[in-house]
């Protein structure tokens, strides 16, 4: 890395040599001998010369047993112990422990009390978990920061009270009445989790009727705790999976197939009346074979030893159970009999459309169905009744959504938060998408998990980004979303290349299993009405792309637009985008499906030339370019290349900075969660190069910026690579971190070195 290096100097350069091998104080000298052909060549950023400079001497983080000077400017110290900066690992229980014993002192006071400023106001009174000392957390309190409080211009008062980091700003008389939390965040936000939706979560009591119904008609709804069956066809005959009819009148005969999923074989009733222990244990499930209904576990069989069925006008057969008067069961009998017909919801859920009926490789037969007397089973295309609540609409009728030539910011892990999303809103961005989020995760009620889908008001065209390995987990993640959040389109990723998402069958695991891809894509965009849209990347391994193979289909099962990103899993983030395959496969995309390009687009020229190139193309992505510059957004508007200053950039760090606050919150906590929010994305900033001090234009994003002097002591602040001088930017909007603090980038591909230095 850049700075590190430890070789002596270089004498003699020639222009042979490769700058990035030689030492750090002749690296100026070399690039200075080289045009700027041959630098953008080598993939260096072609600064201009009378910019460039010595990369700042640092200390190697490899060599354990240097001198190095402390933070305080003292003479430098010998060091034979390594540098400690990892602390100790700590259970999640200690940590737990230690988080409840800072809960009760003085520096965390309740939020009810720290609202009014009485103690008397907090409804859990001595059993709160926080501290209700008044005194004790003023004289502990830190200092107020400059500037006034985010939540001035609100209505009401400040939601954090005497905690706020700018309480001097408060006007007088603005106390929280006890139990109220009027605050701009929480009326320009949405999406928050219900707290009687986590609860249902937690106990794994939420019903998800459509993304059932949904897996049903696809043959996916596997054997759960509510024993329902699964029914696939095969040869002819219908197969019921999951089957839990075990008893000794008329089993079914369990095999293991090679997929791990369990068929059974329907066997005949050979007696005609069962006893009443057996009565009602398991679901009627009847097929259709040589125009007679062979009943399946049964409890009940009639005088002839089987039921026939018919179909009525809705294409709803209702269930009727007939015991023989002559050995009538007990009242408990039957309820227990009856209990499978006591599903509402299947005949609420269980409909077909006509275009369901007229595809051959989609079964019929429905567990709810059963018998009608003297009748045959016959299947019609009539219209479905009006009580038929979860008809799914066409796709031709599904919510559309016109991406074409809209400016899309792509989602963004850890960075890709809301308030730099609203930065990206003002800077002109069209379409926003929400931080991935895991459906496991959102199923179990995860807090942290649902904060990913928040939404501000001013994101007019806003989705949310899921990732999960199976369909029946995304399909139900999907519903959970449509009905309790308020999204334009659901995103499911398939190409995330994160080992411990790709080792859990996620992301771009799908790439190797397009028939999962099919499953996840189906069920998901069958169980709501909300358009549907998927990322991947060309393929799984370098060398193999097969997403021209899928990219007629994928309109096929649902999708209302794929997002390509031009690079396989294996290569990561390394080499260029291959937009030429991009455009092959945009080509190749049926009319209903909307095709977005992404990979390396940082210049409004790098977007006009994709589009040129393919006009097929709905629009590009841009994900690390708005990273590096934010205001790439205005540059394709306006077409034009911005020259933007150092001031105008820390502007935008002060907007981002306000937005923090007003999502996170203005007290300590709220503070300290924005900087590190804000250093996370200064790891990215410190890449771009300003216009004016580039001999080729436009920037490229896999040029490597060599250390230059920037056009005034801001400028050159804001290019530095060090952690140390992204958290000095942090304190001239933050203020002062607190002592002991330290920084270390999520991304490690951008850190050149650690925080405690300097």
């Amino acid at each position: 890395m850049d700075g590190l290096s430890s070789e002596p100097a270089f004498e003699g350069p020639t222009i042979s040599v490769n700058p990035i091998d030689i030492s750090p104080a002749a690296q100026p000298q070399a690039q200075a001998q080289l045009s700027s052909e041959e630098l953008v060549a080598k993939a260096i950023a072609p600064v201009k010369r009378e910019f460039l400079r010595p990369p700042p001497v640092r200390p190697s983080n490899n060599n354990t047993n240097t001198e190095r000077k402390t933070t305080d400017g003292d003479d430098a110290v010998s060091e034979s112990k390594p540098a400690s900066i990892l602390k100790e690992k700590k259970s999640k229980r200690q940590l737990k422990r230690e988080r409840r014993q800072e809960q009760k002192s003085g520096l965390h006071l309740c939020n009810a009390v720290a609202k009014s400023g009485n103690v008397s106001s907090c409804p859990y009174k001595d059993n709160c978990r926080f501290s209700h000392d008044l005194e004790a957390f003023k004289a502990q309190k830190l200092a107020d920061l400059e500037g006034s409080c985010p939540f001035l211009d609100n209505e009401g008062p400040c939601p954090y009270g005497l905690s706020c980091r700018f309480s001097g700003t408060h006007n007088d008389g603005d106390d929280v009445p006890a139990g109220a939390m009027n605050g701009k965040k929480n009326i320009l936000e949405m999406n928050a989790l219900n707290k009687d939706v986590q609860k249902l979560l937690w106990k794994n009591k939420m019903k998800f009727p459509k993304a059932d119904n949904s897996l049903k008609l696809l043959g996916l709804l596997g054997p759960g705790k509510k024993g329902k069956l699964m029914e696939n066809e095969k040869d002819g005959q219908i197969v019921a999976n999951g089957c839990d009819n075990v008893d000794g009148n008329g089993s079914c005969n369990v095999a293991l197939e090679a997929d791990n999923e369990m068929e059974c074989s329907p066997k005949v009733l050979e007696e005609d009346k069962p006893d009443e222990a057996n009565l009602g244990k398991g679901k009627v499930m009847d097929s259709e074979k040589d125009d007679q209904i062979v009943a399946k576990g049964a409890g009940v069989v009639d005088g002839i030893g089987c039921c026939n069925s018919a179909a009525d006008a809705n294409n709803e057969v209702e269930c009727s159970f007939e015991a023989l008067e002559d050995d009538k069961p007990d009242e408990a009998s039957v309820a227990d009999e009856l209990r499978p017909l006591k599903r509402a919801k299947s005949s609420v859920n269980d409909m077909y459309s006509v275009e369901v009926h007229n595809d051959p490789s989609v079964d019929m037969k429905e567990e709810d169905k059963s018998c009608v007397q003297n009748e045959p089973t016959t299947v019609t295309e009539h219209t479905l009744a009006d009580t038929d609540k979860s008809l799914k609409l066409h796709p031709r009728e599904k919510k559309l959504i016109d991406f074409r030539d809209k400016l899309y910011l792509a989602p963004l892990t850890t960075v890709g938060n809301l308030p730099f999303r609203r930065v990206c809103k003002v800077l002109g961005a069209d379409v926003t998408c929400g931080e991935m989020a895991m459906c496991t995760n959102l199923l179990q009620g995860q807090a942290s998990e649902w904060a990913l889908l928040r939404r501000h008001s001013s994101e007019d065209l806003f989705g949310v980004q899921i990732c999960g390995a199976y369909p029946d987990t995304v399909a139900r993640t999907v519903e959970l979303i449509d009905k309790h959040c308020t999204v334009d389109f659901v995103d499911i990723n398939m190409g995330c290349p994160i080992d411990v998402v790709v080792n859990k069958g996620a992301g771009s695991a799908l790439l190797t299993k397009p028939m999962r891809m099919k499953s996840v894509i189906e069920a998901s965009s069958r169980a709501v009405d909300t358009p549907i849209t998927i990322k991947v990347r060309t393929g799984y391994f370098e060398g193999k792309n097969r997403i021209d193979s899928l990219i007629e289909d994928f309109g096929n099962w649902g999708a209302t637009a794929v997002t390509i990103h031009g690079r396989t899993r294996q290569q990561r983030y390394s080499k260029l985008a291959d937009w030429e395959y991009i455009y092959k496969c945009a080509r190749a995309a049926p009319h209903n499906l909307q095709v977005f390009g992404n990979g390396d687009v940082l210049s409004y020229l790098d977007w006009n030339n994709h589009r040129s190139n393919c006009p097929e193309l709905s629009s590009c992505m841009i994900a690390r370019g708005a990273l590096i510059k934010p205001w790439i957004f205005t540059e394709i508007k306006e077409q034009r290349h911005w020259d933007i200053s150092s001031g105008e950039r820390l502007n935008i760090l002060k907007d981002y900075v306000q937005f923090g606050l007003e999502h996170w919150g203005s007290d300590t906590r709220g503070i300290e969660t924005t900087r590190h929010f804000l250093l996370e994305w200064l790891s990215y900033t410190c890449r771009y190069i300003p216009v004016g001090l580039l001999d080729v234009i436009p920037q490229r994003i896999n040029w490597r910026p060599p250390s230059y002097f920037g056009r005034d002591d801001l400028e050159t602040l804001m290019a530095s690579d060090s952690a140390a001088d992204w958290i000095r930017i942090s304190e001239m909007l933050l203020g002062k971190v607190p002592s002991g603090f330290t920084f270390s980038p999520k991304h490690k591909s951008n850190a050149y070195d650690r925080a405690e230095n300097g």
